[in-house]
């Protein structure tokens, strides 16, 4: 996950600060040395670190911290801040201020602009907008068939104009076309290039001239570290831009570009690509982002994932069951396939306050594990997973065989959901409530 590395770092800086009763001026001045050292590892920008450091420092220094009761702590508070500051301090969102919203995908190709373009097509479909996806890509032949086929999986139309090589003139006509049809949102996915050209952008220049676009938004990738700075400077001093897309953000990177965009181009990163999915796309809120960083959690983000994986309804009917004591394992099979919308359990666990990386990445979560349990139970009948109790060997060989697992992996699941019940009869007299949810045992060894 991003910054894994850097969040262990600055653990150990600040679990040193709070392991003392008092921090001298050499004991911050010490803490700062490490804490530099970890953003430069972490590919932040060098003068970004300067100011970053300085501040910490003359905050830390000018505010009697030093004297307080709980120095290492309140060292901590400013940090948080202070990285909260240098991402963007508030969540920064779209504007919707026009009638249609024109949002231009802009990048180098290999970025992730077109699968950004489709996500967030999507994900402001969620939100219950008209979006539209533009075709504009017209040198790469498979952008056009790419986005179409993502568009066809989000249910989010895609206008193209085959016959067509001129971007400008399909951009026009796509926004004549979102008028007829009540879009009241038109993306456009703009070509890219392996590298940044005048041709590039004098392109991108004419697009912008014809549509007067609400937003510019500079897709690059996490993993390009400093080069991902380099070219939002890039884009944004011909351009304009509105906002970043930082795609990758799930993967093996340091983390440096996150930290390091907005105070170099003045331009907040507006959404984070987390994921393969077409629904792994979050807004950027940098207090959360800062949370992460700093090892507390990211409770917010882990909620907002609930309620968009939740369903309302089979929610007010589990309460009902675990209320009557009729929870059975077809509402175990529901609870697992929402649990996953939500993403992998690692990911889960990482938003978790308290939750060490390198205890997280040790940790043997079985994926798979989610996986055997939904065959197993699949391969039931459905008066088996309405009644447990009545599965004797000879079933429990033949869910086996039918699920591709084995007696002791059914047997497992049986054991662990009789725990379960038990513990629905807990949560339906809240009197008698002591113990946590255990049902996901099976996953974990």
């Amino acid at each position: 996950m991003a910054f894994e590395s850097l969040a262990d770092r600055l653990g150990s800086v600040f679990k040193k600060l709070r392991g003392k009763g008092k921090i001298s001026e050499a004991d911050l001045k010490e803490a700062m040395k490490e804490v530099k050292r970890a953003l430069l590892e972490a590919d932040v920008n060098f003068k970004v670190v300067k100011d970053f450091i300085n501040g910490v420092s003359e905050k830390a220094l000018g505010q009697n911290v030093l004297e307080s009761l709980t120095p290492g702590q309140q060292v901590i508070k400013i940090v948080n801040d202070e990285l909260c500051a240098l991402m963007g301090k508030e969540t920064a969102k779209l504007d919707f201020s026009r009638k249609i919203t024109v949002i231009m995908m802009v990048g180098l190709q290999g970025a992730g602009k077109t699968t950004s373009s489709a996500k967030i097509g999507g994900f402001l479909k969620k939100q219950g907008k008209r979006p539209i996806l533009v075709a504009a890509d017209v040198y790469r032949p498979a952008a056009k068939k790419q986005l179409k086929v993502v568009g066809e999986q989000l249910g989010v139309p895609v206008f193209s104009i085959d016959e067509s090589t001129d971007a400008v003139f399909i951009a026009k006509k796509a926004l004549e076309h979102a008028s007829q049809n009540a879009n009241d949102v038109v993306i456009i996915d703009t070509a890219g290039r392996l590298h940044i050209d005048e041709e590039l952008m004098e392109e991108l220049k004419n697009i912008k001239s014809a549509v007067e676009p609400s937003e510019i938004l500079l897709t690059v990738d996490a993993m390009t570290g400093q080069d991902a700075v380099n070219v939002a400077q890039s884009f944004n001093k011909q351009l304009d831009i509105t906002g970043v897309v930082l795609t990758k953000l799930d993967g093996d990177t340091r983390g440096g570009a996150a930290l390091s965009v907005k105070a170099v181009t003045g331009k907040p990163i507006k959404f984070a690509g987390m994921g393969e999915k077409l629904t792994d796309l979050e807004p950027f809120h940098p207090d959360r982002m800062a949370s992460r960083i700093l090892g507390m959690g990211d409770v917010l983000t882990l909620i907002d994932k609930a309620q968009q994986a939740f369903d309302e309804r089979q929610a007010a009917e589990l309460e009902k069951k675990i209320r009557e004591q009729s929870f059975d394992l077809n509402d175990y099979l529901n609870q697992l396939g929402q649990i996953k919308k939500m993403g992998s359990m690692q990911d889960i666990l990482s938003m978790m306050p308290g939750v060490n990386s390198k205890a997280l990445s040790s940790a043997q979560i079985d994926e798979k594990k989610m996986g055997h349990i939904e065959a197993i139970i699949q391969a039931m009948t459905p008066a088996e997973r309405q009644k447990p109790e009545i599965i004797n060997s000879s079933r429990k060989q033949r869910i086996a065989n039918g699920s591709g697992t084995t007696v002791q992996e059914v047997n497992l699941l049986l054991k662990q959901f009789v725990q379960m019940q038990k513990l629905m009869k807990q949560f339906s007299n809240p009197k008698k409530l002591k113990r946590g949810f255990g049902g996901l045992g099976p996953m974990f060894r």
